[in-house]
């Protein structure tokens, strides 16, 4: 861009020609048709026995989940998505409890036993009972017209009706076996071989010999997949390599490999993942997934689910089918059922141990961001589908960032957030960061205050993103809602609140009398950074959005003036389109608030933006002024697009760009995970990642991970983070999957359902 385009002729900024966003679907950009997909999830149970051993898992034709254990066999019972069943002992067969069961097959999709005296099973009316003369046999594989090949340490047998019809031995132990039936042909896995054992004859051919095998299974395409310490391989019935050692997995160390519906599972000692087409693979690890990380076995659950055992107990994952606005209803019900506190929009923390019983509704720095935003979802929602139930949500949801406006004793000026009085310690705040910078005393600032309802207590200091929070909600119902007297209140607002703004020149100035820490957008503050300074440029933006909106609206010439001056006679223009490519850290001789403001790429700065978009771009103080902004936007988007964010690239959509990266989006979404639980997430071990040089927008690797795999959810993190503890909380869906799902809706970019 010449820097000409930065200094506009004064006559041509003061031509008005505010509007409204462009109109969804213009004919032009992409739309995704929202067709069904399977959208995962977990269902875990775990064990309360002490000293328990795990062994292996199945699911018969009655769809029947039983698990071998050290004391038995045993049973999930009452799990459901997000709140886990337990182990129990399975007593349905009284002779069982007096078998001492040492190997579990299906056979004929039927659960059959080996013990130290039978293979038998209680399916068959229960005839099967085929004796042997092998008391510490642990491996039982199953051929055709009930033959067993059973292992007991190198030693193996074929029996049938209680005869052995051949035996022999290995180099080493029995880890394995499985039946090829096309080939009449078992397969006998040690930790360093896998041998052929005909049915017909015995005859024994070892295939192939490596070091550190752990797994095996027999694959469709007739290959079988070498699960190792190193990875895996695949090889074919003669042993040559098909496909060489892979190391790129996960984690390398396997426990188990399973061919399920086409698509290879491998179990490991941190954790399980599926093979996918693309060469990637799903990863399910952490909590929010399994039991444990040291996974035991893998096995085709029930109703296209996978059953994976681990030292913890037993995590199921469900696939089930959805279209992105079945997923959508699924977050609207977490919502309103645990996320609304006096009608903000809330994370619930204190969860303990993931137990959802436990999680309590608490305060959050960010209660207006959040509430704005699920509002703006639910008016998209309401636009999109007139659902009154939505249009009741985003009723409440405003209510709550107007009351953020009563409580406080200034108009103009909101409250950070609100609770009744008592449970809220009214103490010092102490900020390192701003030592030797903000006023003095600053540091001994109490932001809770007493509102004139003794009810009801507010916490002041409200800051810039708090202040976007809120002119995103309050212009979204502006121009949108169909009800007068809603869209009169968000103006007025509106109005109070930059009204106060400019009274004080651009700040926003606290029940204390002084600015806030992060409410100014004044020229003395912005254009003190030097121009690398990102806070100089996001200011710019957001206070150029913020009063061209408030001109629209109201149409107050003192914000058009004063929009005018900051791009005229202040640089904000040429601040606010500076490229991205120019925003760094802090040189040397730059002051400490600088250096610490600019160590590295704010996150929360892309949220800023992005939100207010929705000003800067649709209410243009002129048509030459609006080709700029879409310029910056797109600028900032192509920053961006290596997080496939789908509310930035829906947000960069809004101008009517054509190319807003719609598959990344979908991509983003359907990863979505339903389990907002911050469980203990950990990735730094994986070795399918490549690690980069993170630089100052801290990407730690070449490409982001699923939001399902990653611990940040939230738009304004480092969705690059690979690890994080357990935060004992669970997200709230409502800025996070309903804002950029139904912001593509009203958009018209996705599509309504599309039932089969």
């Amino acid at each position: 861009m010449k820097k000409t385009a930065f200094i506009l002729p004064l006559v041509a900024i003061l031509v008005y020609s505010c509007q409204k966003p462009d109109q969804p679907s213009n004919g032009k950009q992409p739309v995704y048709q929202d067709v069904a997909y399977l959208q995962d999830y977990a269902v875990k149970y775990y064990h309360e026995e002490e000293n328990l051993e795990f062994k292996k898992v199945y699911s018969d034709r009655n769809e029947v989940i039983q698990i071998l254990t050290s004391k038995g066999l045993m049973n999930p019972v009452n799990g459901h998505f997000q709140y886990p069943g337990t182990l129990r002992p399975d007593i349905k067969y009284l002779p069982m409890a007096d078998k001492k069961v040492s190997d579990l097959i299906l056979y004929q999709n039927q659960f059959v036993y080996l013990d130290d005296e039978a293979v038998f099973s209680n399916a068959f009316a229960g005839k099967l009972f085929s004796r042997h003369q092998s008391p510490q046999a642990d491996v039982v594989a199953g051929g055709k017209e009930f033959s067993f090949l059973i292992a007991s340490g190198n030693a193996y047998s074929l029996i049938k009706d209680s005869k052995a019809v051949f035996s022999g031995t290995l180099d080493s132990p029995v880890l394995d076996s499985k039946y090829d039936a096309k080939n009449g042909v078992f397969y006998a896995l040690t930790a360093t071989s896998i041998s052929q054992i005909t049915e017909n004859g015995g005859e024994k051919k070892e295939i192939y010999t490596g070091t550190g095998l752990t797994a095996f299974d027999l694959l469709a395409s007739g290959e079988i997949a070498l699960g190792t310490q190193e990875g895996f391989l695949v090889i074919d019935t003669s042993g040559k390599n098909t496909r060489p050692l892979n190391a790129k997995l996960p984690w390398t160390e396997l426990t188990a490999v399973e061919e399920i519906d086409g698509k290879l599972w491998f179990g490991s000692t941190k954790g399980a993942f599926m093979l996918k087409d693309d060469g990637k693979f799903n990863y399910y690890h952490g909590e929010k997934w399994l039991p444990g990380n040291q996974v035991i076995h893998i096995a085709e659950g029930p109703e296209q689910s996978v059953l994976i055992l681990t030292d913890r107990g037993l995590g199921q994952i469900v696939f089930e089918k959805m279209t992105l606005e079945d997923k959508a209803m699924v977050f609207e019900k977490q919502v309103r059922q645990r996320h609304t506190r006096y009608g903000i929009n809330s994370n619930v923390s204190r969860v303990q141990d993931g137990d959802l019983a436990t999680a309590q509704n608490t305060i959050a720095d960010s209660d207006n961001l959040w509430t704005g935003m699920y509002m703006g979802s639910q008016l998209f929602r309401y636009l999109v589908t007139k659902s009154d139930d939505a249009k009741q949500n985003c009723y409440e949801a405003f209510e709550a960032m107007e009351r953020l406006h009563q409580i406080t004793p200034i108009k103009g000026l909101f409250g950070r957030t609100y609770e009744r009085s008592g449970y809220y310690e009214f103490k010092k705040e102490y900020r390192d960061y701003v030592e030797n910078y903000w006023y003095e005393g600053y540091n001994n600032n109490v932001s809770w205050n007493h509102s004139a309802d003794p009810e009801w207590d507010w916490r002041a200091s409200a800051s810039s993103d708090q202040t976007v929070g809120q002119i995103f909600a309050l212009i979204l119902m502006a121009e949108y809602i169909d009800e007068e007297d809603w869209k009169n209140r968000a103006i007025t607002l509106l109005d109070n609140m930059m009204g106060y703004i400019v009274a004080n020149n651009y700040t926003l100035v606290d029940v204390n009398g002084k600015p806030s820490l992060w409410g100014r957008w004044n020229p003395e503050f912005v254009n003190r950074f030097q121009p690398m300074i990102g806070d100089r440029k996001v200011y710019s933006s957001n206070l150029i959005a913020f009063l061209q909106a408030a001109y629209k609206f109201t149409g107050k010439e003192i914000y058009k003036e004063s929009a005018v001056s900051l791009i005229h006679d202040h640089g904000y223009l040429e601040n606010l389109t500076r490229p991205f490519s120019q925003i760094s850290n802090a040189p040397a001789d730059a002051d400490e608030w600088s250096k610490m403001l600019s160590q590295e790429w704010n996150h929360s700065d892309d949220e800023m933006y992005f939100l207010a978009y929705w000003a800067l771009y649709p209410y243009a103080l002129n048509d030459t002024l609006k080709p700029i902004y879409q310029e910056a936007i797109k600028d900032h988007w192509e920053f961006e697009r290596p997080e496939k964010n789908s509310l930035w690239n829906f947000c960069y959509a809004m101008t009517g760009a054509e190319d807003f990266d719609l598959e990344e989006s979908v991509w983003h979404l359907k990863e979505f995970p339903l389990d907002m639980v911050e469980f203990k997430t950990e990735n730094s071990h994986r070795k399918d990642i490549e690690m980069i040089e993170p630089g100052f927008w801290g990407q730690l690797t070449a490409e982001v991970l699923p939001p399902d795999e990653r611990p940040e959810l939230k738009h304004n993190r480092n969705l690059f983070t690979l690890d994080a503890g357990d935060r004992k909380s669970e997200l709230s869906a409502g800025d996070t999957y309903l804002l950029p799902y139904w912001m593509g809706r009203y958009l018209g970019v996705i599509s309504a359902p599309i039932k089969e």
